[in-house]
């Protein structure tokens, strides 16, 4: 096979894995806090000897997260909290910090604010958020202050990836940050009674489904020519 041919695989290759990472965001369109995931595509060039041409290989492994704000709705739960404008939730996750967009929180039978499936919700601190059980009213403002009959208790911190382009998906709507998160002072604001959607624009997923199978199908055709063209040469040379 000729560097064409190569090329084309590779490039089969990407599309294929940014294909499923298309049909993962269509089926959480309507998942709250998910971020929509796609691929950066990548070019290696080597050399090779004098007076051939060089080899190209495409290559897709580096996962691109749209932190895009998505639409907000109103719930009216005292533990149900969104974010407006930039930053994440902080949750202790079993290898270390995760973080999140999804604000469905509820309060454990010790009292630590967790997610529906048990991840504890941390503070500016790192710490676990506590709420007191038999309180009246639980108000969280803005800079994530929460507050039990009027008194604060802890605030609840946004954080930001060092590097956004290592956070790494786990269970549709949390990531792991290897390269660690920091905490921001402002650009970020969260609202109590409110969760925010999928930043996930479904007619325009579907339309890029369309886009990656025609241009798969495009390459599989010059696959299969090429094929025959070598077939070809050789049944020619074998004469």
């Amino acid at each position: 096979m000729d560097n064409a041919g190569y090329t084309t695989l590779t490039r089969q290759s990407g599309l294929m894995a940014e294909m499923q990472a298309v049909a993962n965001n269509i089926a959480n369109a309507s998942t709250t806090g998910y971020r929509r995931e796609g691929l950066i595509f990548s070019e290696f060039i080597q050399a090779l000897a004098p007076g051939d041409p060089s080899l190209s290989m495409a290559s897709a492994t580096v996962r691109d997260t749209r932190l895009d704000q998505a639409p907000l709705t109103q719930t009216g739960g005292s533990f149900d909290l969104a974010i407006e404008g930039e930053g994440f939730f902080m949750l202790e996750g079993p290898a270390g910090p995760m973080l999140t967009r999804a604000g469905a929180f509820t309060p454990s039978p010790t009292g630590e604010l967790t997610t529906l499936d048990g991840y504890r919700l941390l503070d500016a601190g790192g710490a676990p958020v506590f709420v007191p059980g038999g309180v009246a009213q639980v108000a969280i403002a803005a800079d994530g202050t929460v507050s039990a009959d009027g008194q604060p208790l802890a605030q609840i911190g946004l954080w930001l990836p060092t590097d956004p382009l290592d956070m790494r998906h786990r269970d549709g709507v949390r990531f792991e940050v290897p390269a660690g998160a920091e905490p921001i002072i402002e650009g970020g604001a969260i609202l109590q009674g409110y969760l925010e959607n999928s930043n996930v624009d479904s007619i325009g997923e579907i339309a890029r489904m369309i886009e990656i199978q025609r241009a798969y199908e495009q390459g599989q055709s010059f696959l299969e020519r090429e094929h025959e063209r070598i077939r070809g040469v050789i049944q020619a040379l074998g004469q």
